[in-house]
């Protein structure tokens, strides 16, 4: 539908795969049919929405629209930069006790925040960019703006494993040091967990970032030179 690079899929993304790694559950083997589980994510009312503006002839344009041209590229790298800096910044809470995650759990929470915010904004900018450069855009746009709100309940259910895994994950760190009581893993647990945090956020910026990487490409090819 959208052009770009494929999609791993829902089970197949390297998000999902960290978050099995740190429930110690063997990560996906086989990718699942995504036809198969967007069709149950839809629902009735959903799937006929969709079902409409796919089979719908291509709209209308607004005269002298085709051709706007904007700074669609460098608007995605400002903000995936942004929000790499953040996340790399780390809690700005400072850790009361190697045992304290509060810190950490308010920092993801933030930054999960400050990320979907972002990429919503930043993906609804690209369908705009998106339906202005042709009618065959303008349906892709259209589209992409029914997934996005049939699959936002099923993306809260997953992301919001994220502060919960991390915590889990936080937690046995810490008892391994205990049960080890080895002051050298003590002090190299929080650093340790710190490296996974960042990975995780990451892959969730990644995640996130998919669907507007695939209107950009999108809007890219479809766009006159």
């Amino acid at each position: 539908m959208l052009h770009g690079s494929p999609s791993p899929g829902v089970a197949g993304s390297e998000l999902t795969r960290l978050l099995a790694s740190l429930a110690d559950a063997p990560s996906p083997a086989t990718r699942p049919v995504f036809a198969e589980r967007l069709g149950d994510w839809l629902g009735w009312t959903g799937a006929i929405s969709l079902s409409a503006t796919l089979n719908a002839g291509p709209g209308t344009l607004a005269p002298g629209s085709g051709h706007v041209r904007g700074g669609e590229e460098a608007d995605f790298q400002r903000v995936r930069a942004a929000l790499e800096a953040s996340i790399a910044a780390g809690p700005r809470e400072r850790v009361s006790s190697p045992t304290d995650f509060g810190p950490y759990r308010r920092h993801c929470i933030a930054r999960q925040q400050a990320v979907q915010e972002a990429a919503a904004a930043l993906r609804q900018r690209l369908r705009d960019a998106l339906s202005r450069c042709s009618p065959q855009g303008a349906r892709l746009a259209a589209i992409d703006a029914l997934i996005d709100q049939a699959l936002a309940a099923q993306e809260r259910s997953l992301l919001g494993l994220v502060p919960l895994r991390l915590q889990a994950h936080f937690e046995r760190l810490q008892r391994a040091a205990a049960e080890h009581d080895a002051a050298d893993d003590a002090r190299e647990a929080p650093e340790r967990f710190r490296e996974t945090m960042d990975r995780v956020l990451r892959a969730e910026l990644a995640h996130r970032l998919l669907p507007a990487q695939g209107l950009l490409d999108t809007l890219q090819t479809l766009r006159p030179t």
